[in-house]
């Protein structure tokens, strides 16, 4: 079983694109076999035989979508259909089919304009065709200096450093669906904990005996730790506290855990010079998800588009 503290090793903590192949929904009746073309075929030759393959059972399935003229493809609908992820089936081809019918009017564009760009590192020809497209016909403003100090002066809390802590705990672990086990571990974490407000030097001891953490080495010192270096339930009731023993056991899906804060250094704001970079890059990709999304809607409207209605707005490009 895992550490309740979730350390990663890297200083808190005990340590403790490639696409998906196409998975389409099982209920639709998308697919069907083939049928044999030789129903003679001799046993050896069937051993020999490529792969049955799979083709779409109708057209009545898919969108029959047109961008200017230019069909969507039932073929290409069922293989973007991974990449769009939805709750039921209609709605993941109704995304799919948006994504394709708006990656159709960027390389009609493209084309219309002639655009021939060489391809950056890690970048295909369509997606460098696509990125030159943007910075030809899209006015993007940058934030000025003006603009991100007004904007650090309005949302000041966000930008502090991540408090810090040095912590003990002691882990009784249980199975996470066991409800049993649960109870029973909690009675102990009780037992414990009263032990422990009556002689908390003794929790090295103590921690030694009973925890399930490799930590318990260390008389369950988990060291240094900081926001991101545990399990998320359990760092949300960590950070919390106050210094010196917690009166109540914490919950994690690996357990109970009874936890003394020996040492807590709250976050400081930082200053602006520290921040601007951060700023600057998040107000620039706001500029450019609006940019873009006024452009698409703007390509939606001049086109002729048959089969589905969008509204231009969402895209990949967006993601």
């Amino acid at each position: 079983m895992g550490c309740g503290c979730g350390g990663t090793g890297g200083g808190g903590g005990c340590g403790g694109e490639t696409r998906p192949a196409v998975e389409l929904p099982v209920n639709a009746p998308l697919f069907e076999e083939l049928p044999n073309e030789n129903d003679e075929i001799d046993d050896e030759a069937q051993e020999a035989s490529a792969p049955v393959q799979l083709i779409a059972t109708s057209e009545q399935e898919w969108p029959r979508a047109k961008v200017n003229g230019v069909a969507i493809s039932p073929e290409a609908i069922a293989r973007e259909l991974q990449y769009h992820p939805a709750d039921t089936r209609n709605e993941a081809v109704f995304l799919a089919t948006q994504a394709l019918v708006l990656r159709e009017l960027l390389q009609q564009r493209i084309a219309e304009l002639g655009l021939q760009v060489t391809a950056e590192n890690g970048e295909s020809e369509e997606e460098a065709a696509t990125r030159a497209l943007i910075e030809k016909e899209i006015p993007l403003p940058l934030a000025d200096d003006a603009a991100c100090q007004q904007y650090y002066q309005g949302n000041q809390q966000r930008f502090f450093s991540a408090p810090l802590l040095a912590a003990r705990h002691i882990l009784l672990a249980c199975p996470a669906d066991d409800a049993e086990a649960r109870s029973l571990a909690r009675e102990q974490a009780l037992t414990l904990l009263e032990q422990l407000a009556q002689a908390p030097q003794r929790f090295a001891e103590l921690a030694q005996a009973h925890s399930a953490c490799p930590s318990k080495a260390q008389g369950g010192a988990l060291g240094q730790i900081s926001k991101g270096q545990t399990v998320p339930e359990f760092e949300r009731q960590l950070f919390r506290l106050p210094q010196g023993l917690c009166a109540q056991p914490l919950e994690s899906r690996y357990g109970y855990h009874l936890v003394f804060v020996d040492q807590r250094i709250e976050g400081q704001q930082l200053p602006y010079e520290a921040v601007a970079g951060t700023i600057r890059a998040e107000l620039n990709q706001r500029v450019w998800q609006i940019g873009v999304s006024q452009y698409l809607q703007n390509l939606v409207a001049a086109a002729n588009i048959e089969g589905i209605r969008i509204q231009g707005a969402e895209t990949p490009l967006m993601q």
